[in-house]
């Protein structure tokens, strides 16, 4: 397996993060923001989908260290408008950030990533070294034993 299931408590951060959401009216919050991720496996690569509707791509900010990626983008709310109320606020503003860990079978220098609608598309090939390869099979005659 390429990609390393995330941290196990992420359900309990998010359910923490939308609590913290209603008592902030919705809005900006201190502690980041968590992103929905898909993944899959094409060919040689691992794709992976992170939802982030309203994020500015130079707000995208990701990093790799020891195999693990980092993806943070801030989206910011609206300015304030005069004479304007607001009734229902569930849209998250703030900073979102999510973590990654890559197995070692991946080739993180050669990370390729594309923002379009809301969707940040990252690819990550694997490493020449992971890829399955053909091993040649000689044929003794002699009787000889294979040494190690």
């Amino acid at each position: 397996m390429a990609l390393v299931r995330s941290d196990p408590f992420r359900d309990v951060d998010r359910l923490f993060q939308q609590l913290m959401g209603a008592q902030n009216g919705g809005r900006a919050m201190a502690a980041p923001m968590a992103m929905p991720m898909d993944a899959y496996r094409k060919d040689d690569s691992f794709l992976i989908r992170l939802d982030l509707p309203g994020v500015a791509p130079d707000s995208i900010d990701l990093t790799v260290e020891d195999n693990v990626l980092t993806v943070k983008a801030e989206r910011t709310p609206p300015p304030p408008t005069e004479g304007i109320e607001p009734v229902v606020c569930e849209r998250s503003y703030g900073t979102f950030t999510r973590q990654v860990f890559l197995g070692t079978n991946l080739d993180t220098d050669h990370i390729r990533a594309e923002y379009e609608a809301g969707v940040l598309t990252l690819v990550i090939p694997v490493a020449e070294h992971a890829k399955p390869r053909r091993i040649a099979v000689t044929h003794r005659q002699d009787g000889q034993e294979l040494s190690a």
